[in-house]
Protein backbone atom coordinates (compact mmCIF):
# COMPACT_ATOMS: atom_id res chain seq x y z
CA UNK A 1 0.00 0.00 0.00
CA UNK A 2 1.02 3.60 -0.60
CA UNK A 3 -0.22 6.94 0.70
CA UNK A 4 -1.14 10.01 -1.31
CA UNK A 5 -2.04 13.38 0.19
CA UNK A 6 -4.71 15.72 -1.11
CA UNK A 7 -4.15 19.47 -1.21
CA UNK A 8 -6.63 19.83 1.64
CA UNK A 9 -4.61 17.37 3.72
CA UNK A 10 -1.32 19.13 2.93
CA UNK A 11 -2.75 22.48 4.00
CA UNK A 12 -4.16 21.09 7.27
CA UNK A 13 -0.89 19.26 7.96
CA UNK A 14 1.11 22.44 7.33
CA UNK A 15 -0.86 24.33 9.98
CA UNK A 16 -0.85 21.47 12.51
CA UNK A 17 1.56 21.75 15.45
CA UNK A 18 5.01 20.21 14.99
CA UNK A 19 4.22 17.50 17.55
CA UNK A 20 1.12 16.47 15.60
CA UNK A 21 3.14 16.33 12.39
CA UNK A 22 5.70 14.09 14.06
CA UNK A 23 3.00 11.83 15.51
CA UNK A 24 1.31 11.61 12.11
CA UNK A 25 4.54 10.47 10.45
CA UNK A 26 4.73 7.60 12.94
CA UNK A 27 1.07 6.70 12.45
CA UNK A 28 1.19 6.74 8.65
CA UNK A 29 4.05 4.23 8.79
CA UNK A 30 1.84 2.02 10.98
CA UNK A 31 -1.04 2.39 8.53
CA UNK A 32 1.13 1.41 5.58
CA UNK A 33 2.15 -1.76 7.42
CA UNK A 34 -1.23 -2.72 8.91
CA UNK A 35 -4.64 -1.02 8.79
CA UNK A 36 -5.51 -2.84 12.03
CA UNK A 37 -2.48 -1.63 13.97
CA UNK A 38 -3.72 -1.08 17.55
CA UNK A 39 -2.41 2.48 17.91
CA UNK A 40 -4.45 3.67 14.91
CA UNK A 41 -7.91 2.73 16.16
CA UNK A 42 -8.88 2.90 12.46
CA UNK A 43 -12.59 2.74 11.73
CA UNK A 44 -15.08 3.68 9.05
CA UNK A 45 -16.10 7.29 9.55
CA UNK A 46 -18.49 7.70 6.61
CA UNK A 47 -19.72 4.46 5.06
CA UNK A 48 -21.42 6.16 2.09
CA UNK A 49 -18.19 7.84 0.96
CA UNK A 50 -15.83 5.11 2.19
CA UNK A 51 -14.02 7.56 4.48
CA UNK A 52 -11.94 6.13 7.30
CA UNK A 53 -10.70 7.80 10.47
CA UNK A 54 -7.51 6.96 12.38
CA UNK A 55 -5.82 8.33 15.45
CA UNK A 56 -2.79 10.60 15.21
CA UNK A 57 -2.68 11.04 18.98
CA UNK A 58 -5.22 11.49 21.76
CA UNK A 59 -6.48 14.80 20.37
CA UNK A 60 -5.99 14.58 16.59
CA UNK A 61 -7.37 12.34 13.82
CA UNK A 62 -6.64 11.88 10.16
CA UNK A 63 -9.13 10.88 7.50
CA UNK A 64 -8.48 8.78 4.42
CA UNK A 65 -10.08 6.81 1.62
CA UNK A 66 -8.89 3.40 0.50
CA UNK A 67 -8.91 2.82 -3.24
CA UNK A 68 -7.08 -0.06 -4.89
CA UNK A 69 -3.62 -0.15 -3.27
CA UNK A 70 -3.65 3.49 -2.09
CA UNK A 71 -4.55 5.38 1.03
CA UNK A 72 -5.71 8.86 -0.01
CA UNK A 73 -5.23 11.06 3.05
CA UNK A 74 -7.88 13.77 2.82
CA UNK A 75 -7.62 15.69 6.10
CA UNK A 76 -6.05 15.91 9.53
CA UNK A 77 -7.72 17.80 12.37
CA UNK A 78 -8.34 18.06 16.07
CA UNK A 79 -10.78 15.47 17.29
CA UNK A 80 -14.03 17.09 18.42
CA UNK A 81 -14.91 15.96 21.92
Amino acid sequence: MKALYTNRFRKSYHFAPARVQKDFEKQIRCLLKDLRHPSLHAKKYNEAHNIWQARVNRDWRFYFVIKDDMYYCIDIMQHPK
